[in-house]
């Protein structure tokens, strides 16, 4: 299948850059991007508090749409890491599990020519309520991708999958769309994410550094 028309994004990229000219960036943030589950992570700087984040989710994007955008969302920052968080959607417009990863492995690639050993934090595919049929195929996906961090030191797997699950289904941590998540599900993200982030925080903030 073909993916969607990049420039549906082209007002959302517009209001970052707008956000860019008005703020002060500074060096070696760390820049989550990807689909709604970040775009509405609202809490985000208070939760992973002190560590320099910054949010660049846009909603309804898959990966094809973080590749085309890639410059805009994650490579202008130059961050000490990203967090990457897409591949639901792609799923729910019908893409092939196969596909998906690949299309992850060129983020990879990107990500490689522009900033070289930047460290990327894949947070798995999470369950829902809505998406329950999808859970084989995210499944799969999530697998590959664990396979593909234990072969390359600058990717990080962050496993999410379980802690929201409760006997076998999705917690009740949802608004009334069954897919985005309440304020619940973002503090069952904090814990699982933060820590990884905390642990490697000086070495990420040196090695930013040294990268210039």
């Amino acid at each position: 299948m073909s993916d969607a028309d990049p420039a549906r994004f082209a007002d959302q990229m517009a209001a970052f850059a707008e956000e860019d000219r008005l703020a002060l960036r500074p060096a070696c943030q760390i820049v989550f991007t990807g689909s709604s589950s970040i775009r509405f992570w609202k809490t985000l700087g208070q939760d992973l508090a002190p560590l320099p984040v910054l949010n660049r989710g846009f909603g309804g994007s898959r990966i094809a749409d973080v590749n085309d955008w890639f410059e805009q969302v994650v490579g202008r920052y130059r961050p000490a890491a990203v967090v990457f968080y897409a591949g639901e959607n792609d799923l729910a417009a019908g893409k092939d599990p196969a596909a998906v990863v690949a299309d992850f492995e060129r983020f990879l690639a990107l990500k490689d020519k522009a900033l070289g050993d930047t460290p990327v934090y894949f947070i798995t595919l999470k369950p829902s309520k809505l998406r329950w049929d999808h859970f084989a195929a995210q499944s799969w996906i999530n697998d590959r991708i664990r396979e593909l961090s234990a072969r390359r030191a600058d990717l990080e797997f962050i496993d999410v999958v379980q802690p929201m699950l409760e006997a076998g289904r999705p917690k009740d941590i949802f608004v009334e769309d069954n897919l985005h998540m309440t304020a619940r599900g973002y503090v069952i993200w904090t814990s699982v994410v933060k820590p990884v982030l905390q642990r490697d925080a000086e070495r990420l903030a040196a090695a930013c550094k040294a990268r210039g």
